[in-house]
């Protein structure tokens, strides 16, 4: 088997990221070498990868599906927004400057050249690359400097499945629609549909999906169902969803639940940070954006933000700041991560990401910092405490003042601050170091009062990352027709697709 193919989206987060991961699992089961891209990304949840680059966080999975460690090949182009109007513009792992959509056209011919040559290189070296589109290839408006979705399936002949989410309503209106806006030229390459997170018996919407074909030309290559149990490694924001729990908690092994409220900040980043604390027996995360939700909780997790002193304000403009500094003054715990760490403590200086020059923090924690250029990427693997610690930093902010105790010693280096039952560090993913994780937990459940809270032995967030992913493959090959994708990545799109054209002559002629 030999090719690559581009899964687009009628929507963001209709399973674009989870389709790919799925089929990369499966194709790497089978002893493919395939490859993940993603040649455009926006997203504020990211890692930092070997090559010492900054990539999407799901990305960095769906390399994990193939057996690969993440590299900025894979995601080549990263926008992390900062704001409603402007975002921070990573190229091949590195940031070089802030875009607004104006600015963002002088850097589109020479950023369509780069995503040319990383597919180009990625098609060489593997038997198989599975590309992700980008939000919708229907927004038309941006056509014309697209580099994700029609336009990088043209310029590299991509066929195109569409994906569209079910549980969403309008699905099949979603998956027409999509190819009818097209212009003639990028309708030639979409080859087929897949449905995604459907419920009940499949045969009620088997019509549905005959009419489709009947009106487009295109089959539906599968209707994937929904699985209660995948959650891990949410794409981007929308999967952070204010009051939604994180994941499916499972029952405690003692008799006492340990409850997580985690801070659904605006500009909110790595929010995937929490998951760990999620796949905890007897741990409830919840997302919360009120103050009255941190009341009851038996941990608060301040996280990582893409605008750190902007979402500072937003504590206090919500009185979730007035929430904290009560908590703190009963001793009950915090835990701040990256730039929820920042805002801990007493000052912040901010000539770099919102120029808002010295900023008060919210004195939790005796800690000052300071943004400066370039940005910290990188990942940590080692020891501390005598434990296997591993994590990575992203962040302007540099501490340049503590005076607190360090939380604990990574590879003999001093890390974070721990004053009392609050706690703060720059590392993300830290969580996810199995026997940390165990015995922090073991000392919040005694601060919050849980005594009958019992710590798991025997859970490793990695295997369970690992058997998400086999369940994406198991449901890939159980419901799509692998025959038909495996034609689609021999032979390409189909040469004889018909042209749509809706009663407006949408489809008819280019738009972009």
């Amino acid at each position: 088997m030999a090719g690559a193919l581009l899964v687009a989206g009628t929507t963001s987060d209709a399973g674009k990221s989870v389709v790919v991961a799925g089929l990369c699992r499966m194709l790497a089961r089978r002893g493919v070498r395939v490859a993940p891209f993603k040649a455009q990304n926006m997203s504020n949840n990211s890692v930092v990868t070997l090559d010492g680059g900054e990539i999407g966080r799901a990305q960095a999975l769906q390399a994990q599906a193939c057996g690969l460690e993440p590299s900025v090949r894979f995601n080549p182009v990263l926008l992390k927004p900062g704001s409603d109007r402007r975002s921070q513009l990573v190229v091949r792992g590195k940031a070089i400057g802030t875009v607004g959509a104006r600015d963002y056209f002088r850097h589109r011919r020479d950023l369509r050249e780069i995503v040319a040559a990383e597919l180009d290189s990625l098609r060489t070296e593997f038997d198989v690359v599975i590309c992700e589109g980008a939000g919708s290839p229907a927004e038309i408006n941006l056509r014309a400097t697209d580099l994700a979705n029609m336009g990088l399936a043209r310029a590299a002949r991509l066929p195109v499945l569409v994906v569209g989410d079910i549980d969403r309503g309008g699905v099949l209106a979603h998956l027409f629609g999509t190819v009818a806006v097209l212009e003639p030229e990028d309708q030639q390459l979409i080859s087929g549909f897949v449905v995604n997170k459907f419920r009940g018996d499949v045969e009620l919407l088997r019509p549905g999906l005959d009419q489709l074909t009947e009106l487009t030309g295109r089959p539906t290559l599968g209707v994937i169902p929904y699985a209660e149990d995948l959650w891990i490694d949410a794409e981007d924001s929308l999967g952070t969803v204010a009051d939604a729990p994180v994941g499916r908690p499972r029952p405690p092994i003692g008799d006492t639940w340990l409850t997580v409220a985690a801070i659904r900040l605006p500009r909110i980043s790595n929010s995937t940070d929490v998951e760990a604390l999620a796949c905890e027996p007897g741990v409830a995360v919840r997302w919360v954006s009120d103050p009255s939700r941190l009341t009851d909780a038996d941990l608060v997790v301040l996280p990582g933000s893409k605008a750190t002193v902007s979402d500072l304000e937003w504590l206090r403009r919500t009185g979730i700041a007035d929430a904290l500094r009560t908590r703190a003054a009963a001793g009950r715990p915090i835990l701040g991560i990256c730039g929820g760490y920042q805002m801990l403590g007493t000052r912040i200086i901010d000539r770099v990401e919102s120029a808002a020059g010295t900023v008060d923090g919210l004195g939790l924690l005796d800690l000052e910092i300071e943004f400066a250029d370039p940005k910290v990427l990188r990942r940590s693997i080692g020891s501390g405490n005598g434990i296997p610690l591993h994590g990575y930093e992203i962040h302007h902010g540099r501490v340049v003042g503590n005076g607190d105790p360090a939380w604990f010693e990574l590879n003999g280096s001093p890390e974070g601050s721990a004053r009392a039952a609050i706690w703060g560090t720059h590392l993300h993913g830290l969580l996810e170091s199995d026997e940390f994780r165990r015995r922090w937990l073991r000392e919040v459940a005694e601060r919050a009062g849980r005594h009958g809270f019992v710590v798991a032995d025997d859970i490793s967030v990695s295997e369970i990352r690992s058997s998400q992913l086999d369940l994406l493959a198991d449901l890939i090959e159980n419901h799509l027709d692998i025959k038909g994708i495996e034609r689609l990545l021999t032979d390409g799109a189909p040469s004889d697709l018909p042209a749509i054209v809706s009663g407006l002559g949408i489809g008819s002629t280019p738009l972009g």
